[in-house]
C-alpha cells in the first residue's frame, strides 16, 4: 500500500453501486471483513429508485489483492458495479471549518484559501469548509459538530461575541484532537481555544500553518497567545 503526503498509508477507495435494500450493508460488509481489510470511512454517497451508492475507504488490502476484493464485491448478487475512486484524503485532505458570522468568515476563508493554495501547489492537500451562523445553541451545535466531520482537524470561530455552551463545546473538541483557533471577541470562546488572532485573514493564515505537514509553525508552542 501506497503513502500519501503525510506518511500515512493511502486507503483503497472504493464505490460500490447497489439496490437499496435491507441487509445490503451487512453483505458488503462481510466480504469486506473476510479479506481482513479495516473501514476507515464509509458513506452512502447518493439513494434514488434504482438503487444506492456506497463509498468505502478500506486500510490492509495489499495492491495486489485489491482486484480480489472488487471481483467478490461484484459477485454479489445486490452488486451491480464496483469502481476505484481516488480516497477524500487524496482529493480533498485536512479540513478546516471556518464558522461564525458571515463578514468575519469570509475574511477568514481570504486567508485559508491563500495560504492553502501555497502548500497545495507542493502537494498537501488542505481543504477550506464554512458555514456563517449566528446564536449561541446553532453555534455549539455546529462546533461539537466539527469532531464527527471526516479528516477534520481545525475549526476557526469567527465571530463578533461568543461564549457559554460556545466555549465549552470549544474545551469537548479539543479534548478530540481538533485545533482551534478564534477571533479576538468579547465572550469567553477567546479563553477556551488554542490561538486568538485578531485580524481575520491572518487568523485564517495561521490556521493553515497550524495544520499543514510542511510550515513551521508549532501550534503547541503557540498556546493560550492572541496576536
Amino acid at each position: 500500500m501506497s503513502e500519501g503526503h503525510d506518511g500515512r498509508p493511502v486507503p483503497l477507495a472504493l464505490v460500490v453501486r447497489t439496490f437499496d435494500r435491507p441487509g445490503v450493508l451487512h453483505a458488503l460488509t462481510s466480504v469486506i471483513l473476510e479479506h481482513g481489510a479495516n473501514i476507515t470511512y464509509v458513506d452512502i454517497a447518493e439513494r434514488h429508485e434504482r438503487g444506492s451508492t456506497v463509498y468505502f475507504e478500506l486500510e490492509g488490502v495489499g495492491e495486489g489483492n485489491a482486484d480480489v476484493v472488487i471481483r467478490d464485491l461484484e459477485a454479489l448478487g445486490i452488486v451491480d458495479e464496483v469502481e476505484r475512486a481516488p480516497s477524500f484524503a487524496r482529493i480533498y485532505g485536512k479540513r478546516i471549518i471556518v464558522v461564525g458570522g458571515g463578514a468575519q468568515v469570509g475574511q477568514v476563508v481570504v486567508g485559508a484559501v491563500a495560504e492553502a493554495d501555497r502548500h497545495n501547489i507542493r502537494g498537501e492537500r488542505i481543504s477550506i469548509d464554512t458555514i456563517p451562523l449566528v446564536g449561541e445553541e446553532n453555534l455549539a451545535a455546529a462546533t461539537r459538530a466539527v469532531a464527527r466531520l471526516p479528516r477534520a482537524v481545525a475549526l476557526v470561530l469567527a465571530g463578533a461575541l461568543m461564549g457559554g455552551d460556545v466555549a465549552r463545546a470549544v474545551y469537548e473538541i479539543r479534548e478530540k484532537g481538533i485545533i482551534v483557533l478564534s477571533l479576538n471577541m468579547p465572550g469567553s470562546v477567546p479563553d477556551a481555544v488554542d490561538l486568538v488572532v485578531s485580524d481575520p485573514v491572518q487568523c485564517g493564515v495561521m490556521a493553515v500553518m497550524a495544520v499543514s505537514s510542511s510550515a513551521r509553525f508549532d501550534i503547541a508552542r503557540q498556546r493560550g497567545r492572541r496576536y
